[in-house]
């Protein structure tokens, strides 16, 4: 058990009998009345926010997350296989749990998967990753002096807006928070 003075971001907790991530929160202590601290959860079954708000120093059931160094083997239709690289147990996670990560798998990659009671409920991947372009239109000479953009497709899917003097074939860093161009790599 831990209280609302506890809270930090990426923190699991069991709220009404599910488990919920803590993305945001803030402390309030109006003139009149108590303390209370609004959060914002996503339900890690199906991403939902949920907005909740607690009475300073109110109690709260931390859960305690594993977390496996595991390598995306390959997608099949809404699954995504994931290899324990040193046990080389196999597990399926359904699209539901990866929605934001998606775009960044790459096969063969290692990734870490975060587990809640020996279930996995997410993973987290590098800030930044490494993928080619696959399509883009070609800079034309000379139009690079303004540090114009251009948008481009990755080998992911990925849709990103990179500078004129990217080329197909180019491999460039992503930032994987914001799904901006960082550098060409």
């Amino acid at each position: 058990m831990a209280s609302t003075a506890d809270f930090k971001k990426g923190m699991t907790i069991r709220l009404e009998g599910e488990l919920m991530t803590l993305f945001d929160f803030q402390h309030v202590k109006p003139g009149k009345g108590g303390a209370f601290v609004r959060t914002k959860f996503k339900r890690l079954k199906d991403r939902a926010v949920i907005d909740k708000t607690f009475r300073a120093g109110e109690k709260i059931e931390v859960v305690w997350m594993e977390q496996k160094k595991m390598q995306y083997l390959y997608k099949e239709e809404n699954l995504f296989h994931f290899m324990d690289t040193e046990t080389y147990e196999q597990i399926s996670l359904p699209l539901s749990l990866l929605s934001d990560s998606v775009p960044y798998l790459k096969e063969n990659e290692e990734v870490f998967v975060k587990f809640a009671e020996g279930e996995p409920v997410s993973i987290d991947i590098p800030t930044f990753c490494e993928l080619t372009v696959v399509d883009t239109e070609p800079g034309v000479k000379g139009d690079t002096a303004q540090g114009g953009s251009k948008p481009a497709i990755l080998e992911t899917g990925l849709k990103v807006t990179v500078p004129l003097f990217i080329n197909v074939g180019d491999t460039i860093k992503v930032d994987t928070r914001t799904a901006k161009y960082i550098e060409r790599v």
